[in-house]
């Protein structure tokens, strides 16, 4: 059973975990990204560096655009990157693969760099400037553009910290020397250079190893979510009281005045705090300053989150491959389509889940996993001995479908794999599938619901009975509740 970087590489977890790095699945991406401000928050020397390092970089790019770019050859030079797949980071449902940072984002931050930091190392309120106030604004970049743009700009690093993992651990035949593109910044000739390094390599490509302690999930420590969610309390803390009351009083008038006895709804909140941080950026600094003073949390929220991704898609996921290789014949199936291996395969699983203590895979500290992306990847990592293609099909206009599973042109089968609590779950049941099909060019797919409860099941085979798909073979129902063991029954 080969999934992790330690199964492909042939050395221990422990060798792998005192050396601080994660151990990465080469399967299939894992949902963790580089958070930078766990390098401003951190007390290591090298990590500090690489936080002044960004900014240095930042410096050089705010004065080309003072300056002026009109050149789209030196806006492809300093802000294109190709995603840094080797990270084998990442919210690809399938594989490794990425958009990386394009000619939009390129446009966006060289247009809006004079407004985004425009306090660049002449900070008043904040201790230091952060990349990430680049996804405050409105200006066209998102998380994942953080992350790609963070990861490119500390290559250099994690290429040498892999570099010096692997030649003291990882047998040379696994090893190549690679030249990588785009590693360091030379502010002389002002361009990317390329380096050489001795790295993994397998899949012909390279592998880079990435610490654990400046990893996380879901969000950056500073992001938009947390920026509206607690604004007025942002706007309190202000500590001059003429711009403090300037602001709330701003913000009042732009809320629309709401029905009787009706409160304003969130959207209209969203957009009323969305005009005034626009009208008033400096509510921007004085969120980042909280953040900035509680370093310790970023710390240890991200921590708990690098954990749960660990227990989840690591230590549950390698349980339940070996309970399916121990107790079912899984990995064995060799029937004659696609269609039949998919829905053997889900009716495999379907059984290991709720007869074989399988659902304990979907449970972290006793609670529901209830995210379809976590969901999907699980079930993609199930799928790594398998002869077919599994793959995720691209956007064809009409919404991207999770999987297919395909051997050659002609034999295609579409799976959905979905939450019953998914509030969209009826119209996707009623109408995406047929759509999909017909995008695809193909008339087999599954749809696979997952249910927690009583309460899921009514929902979903009611569903599933007004729209006279309940005796449907291709609609597979799996029950992910947890089990009460014999020995407590009473």
């Amino acid at each position: 059973m080969k999934i992790y970087f330690t199964d492909f590489f042939n050395i221990s977890t422990d060798t792998l975990e005192n050396y601080g790095a994660f151990n990465l699945s080469l399967i299939n991406d894992l949902p963790l990204f580089i958070d930078p401000f766990l390098l401003f928050g951190s007390k290591k020397p090298e990590y500090l560096e690489l936080h002044k390092s960004i900014l240095a970089y930042l410096t050089f790019l705010k004065s080309k655009s003072e300056a002026g770019i009109t050149d789209i050859s030196q806006i492809k030079s300093w802000y294109l990157f190709p995603e840094v797949k080797q990270n084998w980071f990442g919210y690809s449902k399938v594989g490794n693969g990425g958009s990386g940072l394009g000619e939009k984002f390129g446009r966006a931050m060289s247009s809006s760099m004079h407004i985004v930091f425009d306090d660049l190392g002449k900070e008043r309120i904040t201790q230091s400037s952060h990349l990430e106030k680049a996804g405050l604004f409105e200006i066209g970049v998102g998380k994942d553009n953080i992350s790609d743009f963070t990861t490119n700009l500390t290559k250099d690093f994690l290429l040498s910290y892999t570099e010096k993992f692997a030649i003291a651990n990882i047998d040379q035949k696994q090893l190549r020397v690679v030249m990588v593109d785009k590693v360091y910044f030379d502010y002389e000739l002002e361009r990317w250079m390329p380096k050489e390094f001795t790295l993994p390599f397998i899949f012909n490509d390279y592998v880079l190893l990435t610490p654990r302690d400046i990893l996380t999930k879901d969000d950056n420590w500073i992001n938009c979510n947390d920026l509206r969610g607690d604004f007025r309390r942002i706007c309190n803390s202000i500590p001059n009281d003429q711009l403090r009351n300037e602001i709330l009083n701003y913000f009042q008038k732009t809320l629309p005045k709401p029905q009787k006895n009706k409160k304003n709804t969130q959207k209209e909140i969203t957009l009323a705090i969305q005009q005034t941080i626009r009208n008033f950026p400096e509510i921007i600094k004085w969120y980042i300053k909280q953040k900035e003073g509680n370093k310790e949390g970023a710390k240890n929220i991200s921590k708990q989150r690098v954990e749960e991704v660990e227990t989840m898609f690591i230590l549950q996921i390698s349980k339940f491959v070996e309970t399916l290789i121990k107790q079912t014949e899984f990995y064995k199936i060799n029937p004659n389509t696609s269609f039949d291996e998919a829905l053997k395969r889900v009716n495999f699983l379907k059984q290991v889940i709720e007869n074989n203590d399988g659902y304990r895979l979907f449970y972290i500290d006793h609670q529901p996993i209830k995210r379809e992306e976590d969901l999907q990847i699980i079930y993609r990592l199930t799928w790594y001995a398998s002869d077919f293609d599994v793959n995720r099909e691209p956007n064809n206009g009409r919404g991207p479908v999770d999987y297919a599973v395909s051997k050659g042109s002609n034999d295609k089968t579409l799976i959905e794999f979905k939450l019953a609590s998914n509030s969209k779950l009826k119209q996707n049941l009623a109408k995406q599938v047929e759509i999909y099909e017909q995008a695809n060019k193909t008339q087999n797919s599954i749809k696979v619901i997952l249910y927690f409860d009583n309460s899921e099941f009514r929902k979903v085979t009611k569903t599933l009975k007004e729209l006279k798909l309940d005796n449907k073979p291709n609609i597979i129902l799996i029950d992910a509740g947890r089990k009460t063991s014999a020995s407590n029954v009473k």
